[in-house]
């Protein structure tokens, strides 16, 4: 049942092991940043519920 999905995007990773100061899902690849490549497809999937997990 796709109304029972709930999407969970772990988002926490620094990103030092790519020698940058960026958190790792900023990073672009084709022109989109990783973050938002990973929401269109759960979204394309029929996900409604998506909750993203980030470190501050």
């Amino acid at each position: 049942m796709m109304e029972d999905l709930i999407a969970i995007v772990l988002a926490a990773g620094k990103g030092t092991r790519m020698k940058t100061n960026k958190a790792k899902v900023v990073h672009k690849i084709y022109g989109k940043e990783m973050i938002t490549r990973v929401v269109e497809v759960a979204v394309k999937a029929g996900i409604e519920d998506i909750v993203t997990v980030v470190r501050t």
